[in-house]
């Protein structure tokens, strides 16, 4: 059994061997794009880990003939995407310092955010995850550097324009964080304009490879772009209506394809309601969409705790990985920094939950229990309603109307719809 495959497009093993992130990886250099060189360890690594409380034998030297980088990340990469819940080491140098973070990275799995994001998401617990350990880029380099995220089409409604985040002189974890005001993608064209088409490049690839919109991690370091990860699909709603009605207009899937792919869960999002926006303390970016009222909190522990009592909205500077038991006791989710590619915005998405990021005239006072809007003090227990689509946060609960009628959604139940 191979326990170290290097990172090349020559690879054939499938995702569950080498883990949704390498994989991504090994499709975007098929595809000539750039990506660091490096090399991943096989999920069975890690499962015999578990199963015996040590790495495998022969890994050690299998990891000495890849002869890593001198300095190298090494991060986690399950078969199912688990956004942040295990741990990631960057700089790392080449012998001992690999292995004892990949030990780390194994030991993540059985972390509490780790198993509570499977339990949520119905991940089976024996799978383990797979390590990728490639050569350090640096979007901190100098003037000429920075990182982002991209979107191939607009996460929140759709339209076929490149939508995302992005830093300059910044790593990227940065910007994943949420805990950094970002910059708008679009910036890239003016600042970087050989980034931003070798950017453009890279997302209509990965977007025509995968039939789907995709969205992609990326460093620039002096000028030269790298692609770090790439997901396909995970929109939620009326975004995931259009983009499956566009790729059958476009001749890209047919419409059986377009029916299959949006789920339940996305349709009823795209008939979600939305506010009467009276009474609206502060306005953010919606970055998932539906309507969720519920009783303030602003740690992750209390609305564990007062969740069991009635619905709670999470309201925190930002979130991490280990507020996960928060998120998921939460009805609506809302952070007054970062944009919608960020930890919160993600993994709200992937649960379904509204969320509302980057509501700037929030302050969130975690040791008073009080959230502080335009010189009023909200504190712990008061009821607020968010709008995801919108961005909207109301004090008290609110009037909704019935969505706008949407074409898109129209025409997929048409096609759903037996003849």
């Amino acid at each position: 059994m191979t326990l170290v495959h290097r990172l090349s497009p020559a690879v054939t093993a499938d995702a569950g061997v080498l883990g949704g992130k390498a994989h991504g990886l090994v499709v975007m250099m098929g595809l000539g794009l750039p990506v660091p060189p490096g090399f991943v360890i096989a999920t069975s690594a890690c499962r015999a880990f578990l199963r015996d409380g040590r790495l495998p034998g022969g890994l050690e030297a299998a990891i000495c003939d890849m002869r890593p980088a001198e300095r190298v990340s090494v991060r986690s990469g399950a078969a199912v995407s688990m956004p942040g819940m295990m741990d990631t080491f960057l700089n790392v140098r080449p012998g001992r310092g690999v292995l004892e973070a990949v030990a780390a990275v194994f030991a993540s799995w059985h972390s509490p955010r780790a198993t509570s994001y499977r339990h949520l998401h119905d991940i089976p617990h024996d799978l383990g995850t797979a390590v990728i350990v490639q050569a350090m880029v640096f979007g901190d380099r100098d003037e000429h550097s920075g990182s982002g995220v991209a979107f191939s089409r607009d996460p929140s409604t759709g339209a076929p324009s490149p939508y995302g985040e992005v830093l300059f002189g910044r790593p990227g974890a940065d910007v994943v964080s949420g805990r950094t005001a970002t910059r708008p993608l679009a910036e890239l064209a003016d600042r970087e304009p050989g980034v931003w088409a070798a950017l453009l490049d890279g997302l209509a690839r990965v977007e025509r490879h995968y039939r789907d919109v995709c969205h992609v991690e990326f460093t620039f370091e002096s000028g030269r772009l790298w692609f770090l990860q790439v997901r396909p699909g995970g929109l939620a709603g009326r975004a995931a209506v259009r983009v499956a009605v566009d790729l059958v207009d476009e001749g890209v899937i047919d419409r059986a394809t377009a029916v299959r792919r949006v789920s339940a869960a996305q349709l009823r999002a795209a008939r979600t309601p939305r506010i009467v926006a009276a009474r609206v303390l502060a306005r953010g970016l919606g970055a998932s969409p539906g309507v969720a009222a519920g009783r303030i909190a602003v740690t992750a522990d209390r609305a564990a705790r007062m969740a069991p009592d009635g619905p709670v909205i999470l309201v925190r500077p930002h979130t991490s990985p280990l507020d996960m038991h928060g998120l998921a006791a939460a009805a609506g989710i809302v952070t007054t920094v970062g944009g919608p590619t960020s930890h919160a915005a993600v993994v709200a998405r992937s649960m379904g939950r509204p969320a509302v990021v980057g509501a700037s005239a929030l302050t969130v006072d975690p040791g008073a229990g009080i959230v502080r809007v335009d010189g009023r003090s909200l504190p712990e227990g008061v009821l607020i309603t968010i709008d995801g689509s919108g961005g909207e946060i109301v004090a008290g609960p609110a009037e909704t109307v019935a969505g706008d009628a949407d074409p898109h959604l129209q025409r997929l139940v048409g096609w759903a719809a037996p003849v």
